[in-house]
């Protein structure tokens, strides 16, 4: 079996059908929710009056993403769908891989009944991991390095059991990784990151 795969979906909605869109999306979810190795989906609107929308859904290994993605349930979701929906751009990603893609700009063709994209245009690839590790560690290291410096004149700090210590490190440094130090590392290091090397 393979990794947690996540699906990363942004449909644009012809605006003049947004009950049904929303009665649409909410009937994709639940007739995923039944199926083995679901594990979670979520929709957004970009805004109120906006005709794009946003999806996440996970399943726990390809395998049983595919299962899905076959069932003559999605099929015939997605056929529901046709009439409202204008174009499709989805990304597939198993681990950290979304910290490095630049944003999806544009759109591709809506996919068919049977959930075959009408034109496979694709994100760029990731980078190899090795760079995504050491991208990481440019990041994670100096902060680190820093907070660790930061606490270590806070009085008991030290003293905290070692557990305890990882945890209010993780709570506190994890956001500020993910929203602001790796999205200023990998813009910093962009070039390196896309060339193949």
């Amino acid at each position: 079996m393979s990794e947690p795969i996540t699906v990363s979906i942004r449909r644009e909605v012809d605006p003049a059908h947004i009950n049904e869109a929303t009665a649409w999306v909410q009937t994709g979810v639940n007739l995923a929710n039944k199926y083995p190795g679901f594990l979670g989906s979520g929709w957004v609107r970009a805004g109120e009056s906006s005709q794009v929308w946003h999806m996440l859904y996970r399943f726990a290994s390809e395998e049983s993403l595919e299962a899905w993605e076959r069932s003559s349930e999605r099929t015939w979701w997605l056929s529901m769908g046709e009439g409202f929906v204008r174009s499709e751009r989805s990304k597939r990603r198993t681990g950290i891989e979304g910290w490095f893609d630049d944003p999806a700009t544009g759109s591709i063709p809506a996919a068919d009944a049977t959930g075959t994209p009408l034109d496979e245009a694709s994100a760029p690839p990731a980078p190899p991991r090795w760079k995504q590790a050491v991208t990481i560690w440019l990041g994670f290291f100096p902060v680190n390095l820093a907070f660790s410096y930061l606490v270590s004149p806070v009085p008991g700090f030290g003293e905290l059991p070692i557990w305890l210590r990882a945890l209010v490190t993780t709570l506190i440094l994890t956001p500020i990784m993910t929203y602001w130090v790796l999205p200023w590392v990998t813009r910093r290091l962009h070039r390196w990151l896309t060339t193949r090397a």
